[in-house]
């Protein structure tokens, strides 16, 4: 229950605060949600990282529809791997989750360690 409970609140806190703060204050959500909900390392660290893949996974898509692909065309003509806006998505997800993963898993370590 504290894994979906983290999740939750980790995405939704995640997605506010990319509203109004800088793209990086996704770890500070990720760190702060995993201090004040006790779970093991692996678990933290998990519940972190896929709040984070699908809010960002989710916002990707939707700006990638509603731009016509235009954007994810380029850069992913830019980064190598084509015109598929979709695998575009899919690594900014990944790159978000791991970010909010080892803030998470940090959090997780600092609250074994008190």
């Amino acid at each position: 229950m504290k894994f979906f409970i983290s999740l939750i609140v980790t995405g939704i806190f995640s997605f506010i605060a990319g509203r109004y703060f800088p793209w990086w204050s996704l770890a500070i959500v990720a760190f702060l949600v995993s201090l004040l909900i006790a779970q093991r390392p692996l678990t933290s660290f998990i519940s972190g990282f896929l709040a984070l893949f699908l809010v960002w996974l989710i916002l990707a898509l939707l700006i990638n529809a509603e731009n016509g692909s235009i954007l994810a065309n380029r850069v992913g003509g830019m980064l190598g791997i084509g015109q598929q806006p979709v695998m575009l998505a899919v690594l900014s997800a990944f790159i978000g989750g791991l970010v909010a993963g080892f803030a998470a898993l940090s959090a997780s370590f600092l609250r074994k360690t008190s």
